[in-house]
């Protein structure tokens, strides 16, 4: 059983404005933030480090219930579980591709206190988390390729949530790219938990109808499935 999640991507914030930007989407009906981390190698792009997420941290402690979702689009992750453990996000999603022990670091991940999400890439088929999403607590089907803010919603990454879905009935199964009021309802009836957008929320002028449309849409398709959490 599961139920809707409102994951704005910081990478849309005004940087200059990120902490206050973060709290309002939070007072508007957010329930997680989104964190992408790149390293510039694993995608051809550098975005925030550590220190940035310490910060809103600090600014946004967990007490509060905001769920820190830190998306590592990052060559070797290994190395920066501890890091992110002692910080306190509450979820680590590294890429499949990333990484060639993907058990090892499941339990390394949990061994720091973090849940533990997925991600795959568009070229990466649905069928590699066969044996995987019994051991985390969500998967993450990139809707764009990753790297970059601001592209298309691929459509076609729709049965790939939907195989997952129907898979893992209970699972958290997040998309990421081109999400908004536009592109909800095909994400919404494939499935579709955990709702990543950027743009679509920080550049709006009612954060909290928008947030409040992406949820509604998304619990409405999870009751007709029957696994909607009340």
């Amino acid at each position: 059983m599961v139920k809707a999640h409102i994951a704005p991507s910081i990478l849309a914030c005004d940087f200059t404005q990120l902490g206050s930007q973060c709290q309002h989407a939070h007072s508007c009906g957010a329930d997680w933030l989104h964190l992408d981390v790149m390293d510039g190698h694993f995608v051809p792009n550098i975005s925030l480090g550590f220190p940035v997420i310490q910060s809103l941290r600090n600014l946004i402690p967990k007490d509060q219930g905001v769920y820190f979702d830190c998306h590592m689009m990052v060559s070797n992750p290994e190395q920066w579980v501890e890091e992110l453990g002692n910080i306190k996000v509450d979820q680590f999603t590294f890429h499949y591709e990333s990484t060639k022990d993907p058990l090892a670091l499941i339990k390394k991940i949990r061994e720091h206190g973090m849940k533990v999400g997925v991600a795959l890439k568009p070229n990466t088929p649905a069928e590699v988390v066969d044996n995987l999403g019994e051991l985390v607590d969500m998967v993450l089907v990139m809707t764009v390729e990753p790297g970059f803010g601001g592209q298309s919603f691929m459509p076609e990454m729709m049965p790939k949530v939907k195989y997952i879905r129907d898979k893992f009935t209970s699972l958290d199964v997040q998309v990421d790219g081109g999400l908004g009021l536009k592109t909800i309802d095909a994400a919404a009836e494939a499935g579709a938990n955990v709702i990543v957008a950027g743009t679509a929320i920080f550049n709006a002028e009612d954060q909290k109808k928008v947030i409040d449309t992406l949820k509604q849409k998304v619990n409405e398709n999870l009751k007709k499935m029957g696994i909607l959490t009340e």
